[in-house]
């Protein structure tokens, strides 16, 4: 039993481990860095911006703390990887006190690119992965703190449901004080063999705590890397500091490997139904397969349950046999 513990001890860092930015493996052509070469609308350019984005030596700001501004900033290189993370460091800001300030950040791993729309600056159909930090709640009966960070897949058949922040259709998600930091905060999307993985850090201490984590998902390869930020009657300055993109050298079966990723319909298994999504305010998976520590923790109380058993069996057994002596 004992080796068997550490067996899931192993399993479990390795499931939460995040990429600690390992040159070798970033992809330059997916990453915006500072001094942002290649960002612009030459044939050349790898970035191309589009709205109120306002790209200087230090940040893209994709909406100023203004009213009704629409910002987004798109790889033009689409991503033919099976596995990746991406890191993305940001800063949202401004003169907007509690709940006087909006809309927020989208990040997209989407079929399109550069269509603007409702949801945070884009389409509200799209095809792909959305990672949305939103700062403003809509829906006011909702049972949980914003900011909020959530996900969502779509292959275009839903779209986003702004009054409801989304709730029908997120795959999880978490609270998070991202605002007005004195410092950038950041961000860690990681796909790997079906698995979605969302990692913050808000206290830049190069720590990262997990905030989605969900087995069963399907993202084809040959989309765009993209962000995107919206103000309304509310604002807030929207910054992008850097998004790097890094490679996972991750081995896939044969069959895995001769499949047209590039056919793959985006999808979710397992998923559970929009009413519990909204009966659930965590916006957890009920029916999300078990994670790493989760059954690292099943199995120790399992263990610390037999121990337990065994104890008072023993005890019991002991008194039995005493009280026999008795009666002799």
């Amino acid at each position: 039993m004992i080796p068997l513990l550490f067996l899931l001890l192993h399993f479990t860092f390795v499931q939460c481990d995040i990429t600690d930015g390992n040159a070798e493996h970033l992809k330059r052509e997916h990453s915006l860095m500072k001094p942002y070469q290649g960002v612009g609308s030459s044939p050349s350019s790898q970035w191309d911006f589009w709205g109120s984005t306002l790209v200087t030596s230090s940040y893209v700001r994709l909406t100023p703390d203004e009213r009704s501004k629409q910002g987004s900033i798109w790889n033009t290189v689409p991503v033919y990887l099976k596995d990746w993370e991406m890191h993305i460091q940001y800063k949202i800001h401004g003169s907007g006190k509690k709940n006087l300030h909006g809309d927020g950040i989208a990040i997209w791993y989407t079929k399109d690119r550069l269509h603007p729309g409702p949801v945070f600056g884009s389409n509200a159909k799209f095809h792909g992965l959305a990672l949305f930090v939103d700062t403003y709640p809509n829906d006011e009966a909702a049972d949980r703190s914003f900011p909020y960070i959530s996900a969502m897949v779509n292959n275009g058949s839903l779209p986003y449901d702004h009054g409801k922040d989304g709730r029908n259709a997120e795959l999880g998600g978490c609270s998070s004080e991202i605002r007005n930091k004195d410092h950038d905060t950041y961000l860690a999307i990681r796909y790997s063999k079906g698995r979605l993985t969302v990692m913050v850090d808000i206290d830049d201490k190069n720590e990262w705590k997990e905030c989605i984590d969900i087995g069963g998902v399907r993202l084809p390869t040959g989309y765009y890397f993209g962000a995107s930020a919206a103000t309304g009657d509310l604002s807030d300055n929207h910054d992008i500091i850097s998004m790097k993109m890094y490679q996972l050298m991750v081995e896939h079966s044969p069959d895995e490997d001769n499949l047209d990723w590039t056919k793959i319909e985006p999808s979710v298994s397992l998923l559970k139904s929009p009413k519990d999504n909204i009966d659930d305010p965590t916006g957890n998976f009920r029916s999300t397969p078990l994670t790493g520590w989760k059954v690292f923790l099943l199995l120790l109380c399992a263990l610390l349950g037999i121990v337990v058993c065994g104890v008072v069996g023993a005890v019991v057994f002991q008194k039995r046999q005493e009280r026999n002596k008795r009666f002799y």
